[in-house]
C-alpha cells in the first residue's frame, strides 16, 4: 500500500498536521479530502467507521472549514445519555416538565444555534428521539420537553456510528427516513488493519510521545516485532494500538522488543482464559424441576403412609383422627385415585406447569418407586430412615468417597458431612 506523501496535496498535509492525523494510506487521505469538500456545503454528514478508528477528527474538520466555524461546535455522545433524559439534553425542557425540572433548560440544539452539532453513536438514539431529530433536519423545528411552543434552530448535524445502519434499519431499530436524511453525504473511515504501514508510523508516534512525556528510555522494535504488529488485526483500531504501545513503552523501556515479547501484549496471542469447570454434573431447568418435585412427592407419599398407619392404630380417638384427616387434606400435595393408590399427577401439573402426559409419567414413576420401597420393607419408613438409607447406599456405591457421594445426591459436601454424623454413618 502506498504511504508516500509526494502525491498528497499540500492542503491535506496541512489538515493532517493541524489535527495530528498520522498516516498516508490512500483510504485515509480520501476520507480527509471528502470531509474538506463537503465542509463549505451545508449538508448533513454521516461518518461510518469502527470503534477507535478516529471518527472524531472529521466533524472538527467539517466545522472548521465551513461558514459556521465562528459559531458553536457541540459534540454529544448519544450512547452515554440515559434514554429518559436524552430528549431534554438535546431539545431542552420547561420548568416542571418532569420531576427534578426546577427550572427551564436550553438543549444542545438551542445552544448550538448557527453552529454544528456532532451526534456520536447516533444509532443508539431511541426511536422517539429519532422522530424529533428528523423534524429538526427537515424543518429546523423542535419542541422543548413539557412545552407546546415550536422553536426554530439553524444548525448543521454531523453524525457518526460504528453500526451497520442498513441492518439497523431492516431490524426496525433505526428510522429509514432519518438514515437517508443524515447520510446525505457519507464518509467511511478505514479500519487500522487496512491502512498498511500507517500502523508502524503510529507505533513510532505513540512510543516517542510516551518517552517524552514521562522521561523514560525509548523502546525499540525489531523486524519480527514490526511484522507481528503489521499482521495483527487490531479490532480496537488506533485506540487499541495506543493502549498497547503505551504498555510496551512502560514495561519494556530501553529494551529492544521482538515478536515473542510484543505478542504478550496482544489479546490474540496471550494465554486464553479458561474458566474452572465444576466437577458436579449440570442440569437444565426442566431436569432440576422434575427431579425436585419427584423427591417432594415421594417424601409426601411416605408421610401419608405413616399417617394412615397411625390413624389405624388410633381409631378409638375419633376426634384426634378427624383432626389429622383435616390436616392431611389441607396440606397434602398428593391426591388419591379411586383405587386408593397415590396419584400426584394433577398436583405436579398445577405446581410446575408441565403437560398432562409428562405429569402422569412423573406421577407413575413416583408412585411405583414408593410402592416398591414399601413392598421391600413390609412397612412404611420415616423420612429419616429413607434419607439415612439413601446416603448409606450412595456411600457404598462410591466406596466411601464423600465428594462423589455429595455429587450423586446433589447436595453440598458440608451437608453430607452433617448428615453422616447425624445418622452415625462414619
Amino acid at each position: 500500500m502506498n504511504n508516500d506523501t509526494t502525491n498528497i496535496p499540500p492542503e491535506i498535509l496541512r489538515v493532517k498536521q493541524r489535527y495530528s492525523i498520522i498516516g498516508n494510506a490512500p483510504s485515509l487521505i480520501g476520507a480527509i479530502r471528502r470531509a474538506m469538500q463537503v465542509a463549505p456545503i451545508d449538508l448533513s454528514v454521516l461518518i461510518i467507521g469502527e470503534s477507535g478508528s478516529g471518527k472524531e477528527f472529521f466533524p472538527n474538520i467539517i466545522h472548521d472549514f465551513s461558514s459556521r466555524k465562528h459559531n458553536k461546535y457541540i459534540a454529544v455522545n448519544c450512547g452515554a445519555i440515559p434514554e429518559g433524559t436524552i430528549d431534554s439534553e438535546l431539545f431542552g425542557h420547561e420548568k416542571g416538565a418532569f420531576t427534578g425540572a426546577i427550572s427551564s433548560r436550553k438543549g444542545y440544539f438551542e445552544e448550538a444555534d448557527g453552529g454544528t452539532i456532532f451526534l456520536d453513536e447516533v444509532a443508539e438514539l431511541p426511536l422517539t428521539t429519532q422522530a424529533r431529530l428528523l423534524r429538526v433536519l427537515e424543518s429546523g423545528e423542535y419542541i422543548k420537553v413539557g412545552s407546546s411552543e415550536v422553536q426554530k434552530t439553524n444548525i448543521r448535524v454531523v453524525a457518526a456510528t460504528n453500526k451497520n445502519m442498513l441492518q439497523a434499519v431492516s431490524e426496525g431499530k433505526f428510522r429509514e427516513d432519518l438514515y437517508y436524511r443524515l447520510s446525505t453525504v457519507q464518509i467511511n473511515i478505514p479500519p487500522l488493519r487496512e491502512r498498511g504501514k500507517d500502523v508502524l508510523m503510529l507505533v513510532r508516534k505513540f512510543s516517542n510521545d510516551f518517552a517524552e512525556k514521562y522521561g523514560t528510555p525509548s523502546v525499540q522494535f525489531d523486524d519480527s516485532a514490526r511484522e507481528a504488529i503489521m499482521t495483527y488485526r487490531w479490532p480496537g483500531n488506533v485506540r487499541q494500538l495506543k493502549n498497547v504501545i503505551e504498555q510496551v513503552s512502560l514495561f519494556e523501556a530501553g529494551n529492544t522488543v521482538d515478536a515473542d515479547r510484543i505478542k504478550r501484549y496482544l489479546p490474540q496471542y496471550s494465554t486464553e482464559y479458561k474458566p474452572t469447570v465444576a466437577s458436579a454434573p449440570t442440569f437444565n431447568y426442566t431436569q432440576e424441576r422434575e427431579m425436585l418435585f419427584k423427591l417432594i412427592f415421594k417424601m409426601q407419599h411416605e408421610i401419608e403412609e405413616l399417617h394412615s398407619r397411625i390413624d389405624s392404630i388410633s381409631k378409638g380417638d375419633a376426634t384426634q383422627s378427624h383432626r389429622q384427616d383435616n390436616r392431611h387434606s389441607s396440606h397434602s400435595l398428593v391426591r388419591y385415585s379411586g383405587t386408593g393408590s397415590y396419584k400426584p399427577a394433577s398436583a405436579i401439573k398445577d405446581i410446575v406447569n408441565i403437560e398432562d402426559g409428562v405429569a402422569d409419567d412423573l406421577a407413575d414413576e413416583v408412585t411405583n418407586e414408593t410402592n416398591d420401597d414399601i413392598a421391600d420393607n413390609g412397612e412404611a419408613r420415616t423420612l429419616e430412615d429413607t434419607e439415612r438409607e439413601t446416603i448409606k447406599k450412595s456411600l457404598e456405591r462410591n466406596c466411601g468417597r464423600r465428594k462423589k457421594t455429595a455429587e450423586e445426591l446433589h447436595i453440598s459436601e458440608r451437608t453430607l458431612y452433617r448428615k453422616i454424623k447425624e445418622y452415625g454413618l462414619e
